[in-house]
């Protein structure tokens, strides 16, 4: 999945790139207009700045309106109503706000292509783990789990890139957003919850000093329900 993020303050553009890099999307950045209209090939989302330097965001969503089907959402400080409407109109198909936290933009981008492509499932996979991102619903060996919204999210940042190591920050980026000051033992509690509703010992590894990630653990390794 390519996002293409269209700002002009570096500053703005490096964080919304890593965070996304680490959501599991192949992004680029462009700072100005033109450079968006050449960007090649086309990304499957654009998030769009209409405060460019050369020129005004809303041509450039009707420009790529015309040529793509991609998901356009305008990510920008003009809150008017005005602005809102002659984006929308012009074919953009989420507007939000500056500031906002990468929880709610991943969740934006989830939203926005679940409507542009419903065909496309969005269902993740590690063994006998499923999970679906569109119903928030989990799965073990044909079991379902009854996981809480941070435990689902917890597990999400892991299953997108199952084996890559998901540091700590990360994870509590995608799942308290990036606000978070508070103390990061709160995430073992979590993690500790997930690791026994999965009931898979080996499926969520702790990389010490490091974060957790997704491994591979023997599905006969199943234990029976503790009363």
């Amino acid at each position: 999945m390519r996002v293409l993020v269209v700002e002009d303050d570096p500053g703005i553009a490096d964080l919304m790139v890593r965070g996304l890099e680490r959501a599991g999307y192949d992004t680029a950045a462009a700072a100005s207009g033109q450079q968006a209209l050449l960007a090649s090939p086309d990304p499957d989302v654009v998030l769009l700045d209409l405060g460019l330097p050369d020129m005004d965001g809303v041509e450039v969503c009707r420009t790529l309106r015309g040529r793509s089907d991609m998901a356009i959402i305008v990510v920008t400080a003009r809150g008017e109503e005005g602005d809102r409407v002659a984006a929308l109109d012009e074919g953009a198909d989420d507007y939000l706000v500056k500031p906002f936290g990468l929880a709610e933009l991943l969740a934006r981008i989830r939203a926005v292509l679940r409507r542009v492509r419903p065909a496309e499932p969005e269902v993740l996979h590690h063994g006998d783990l499923t999970v679906d991102l569109r119903t928030r619903t989990v799965t073990v060996g044909g079991r379902e789990v009854a996981l809480t919204p941070k435990e689902f999210d917890i597990l999400e940042a892991l299953a997108v890139d199952p084996g890559r190591v998901v540091t700590r920050q990360e994870i509590l980026e995608r799942a308290w957003d990036t606000h978070w000051y508070g103390p990061t033992k709160v995430l073992d509690v979590h993690v500790a919850g997930l690791r026994r509703k999965l009931r898979r010992p080996g499926l969520v590894e702790t990389v010490y000093g490091r974060g957790f990630r997704l491994g591979t653990p023997d599905p006969r390794a199943d234990p029976p329900d503790v009363p």
